[in-house]
């Protein structure tokens, strides 16, 4: 793949990147921003400290989020299609969409299920103030593990497909992967920081919003993004355009000789 087909899918990426983030933004919006309202309700209601705010709530809650969440899409879009580039031949004979799809779903979940399983997002009200660095660390951390052990199962899988088959290969890869994850939750450190007090249905609902905004992420980059890069990949061919044209032409000019 030459460096001008790169630019171009990368260019086209970061396009889709946009037009999935405007989508997650609405899911965002009205799915996940009434919960975070009600996590500081809760927390205004339970603390005596009262800081100034830098930044309004109405801000936060609209310009703030949509510039978050759209910047979030176009980065993921540029990164995937980077990624699209090189799995495009390598991991399978698939079509440029099935491909784009097959790296969605894998930065799906290797990027944010597999790490939210073990350090689930929280709403306001949720987490100490003096563990945002280790939550931090720890998170980012298994978000590296997983993409690594990801990575190194399709090199098994591939290794193994000479001697198992493609399909036994790939089955043996995926268990080992989901093995070295159970390692690694196991030996990981847990958090838990809920208050005890704090409001279940919000908190799980939160999280549910959470998953509902990647899904929404994932699956329209997926979409967009395959159907643009088959657009280029696989280009029309000059002989299909050229008939058209000639057929459009025919048709307006016997339209004009019926209309004389």
């Amino acid at each position: 793949m030459n460096s001008t087909t790169v630019r171009s899918l990368l260019v086209r990426g970061m396009l889709a990147g946009l037009a999935a983030g405007l989508l997650a933004l609405v899911v965002a919006y009205f799915l996940g921003e009434p919960r975070i309202n009600a996590a500081i309700a809760f927390e205004d209601s339970h603390s005596h400290e009262h800081e100034m705010e830098i930044v309004s709530r109405s801000l936060q809650s609209t310009a703030g989020l949509a510039t978050g969440v759209l910047i979030f899409g176009v980065c993921l879009g540029g990164i995937a299609a980077l990624a699209f580039c090189f799995a495009l031949g390598r991991v399978g004979r698939f079509t440029p969409r099935a491909t784009a799809v097959l790296i969605s779903g894998a930065a799906l979940l290797t990027v944010f299920l597999v790490p939210f399983l073990k350090y689930p997002a929280n709403p306001p009200a949720v987490g100490d103030h003096d563990t945002i660095a280790k939550r931090t660390t720890l998170y980012f951390l298994m978000i590296a593990l997983s993409v690594l052990l990801a990575v190194a199962a399709v090199i098994l899988g591939k290794r193994l497909a000479p001697r198992l088959g493609a399909w036994n290969a790939s089955v043996a890869a995926g268990a080992a992967y989901l093995f070295a994850i159970g390692l690694a939750y196991a030996f990981l450190p847990a958090i838990n920081e809920v208050p005890a007090d704090f409001p279940p249905t919000v908190l799980w609902q939160f999280r549910v919003s959470a998953i509902a905004v990647q899904l929404t992420l994932w699956t329209a980059f997926a979409l967009s993004f395959g159907y643009l890069a088959e657009r280029v990949l696989t280009p029309r061919p000059a002989t299909s355009a050229a008939e058209e044209a000639n057929s459009e032409s025919d048709t307006a000019a016997r339209t004009a000789a019926s209309a004389g």
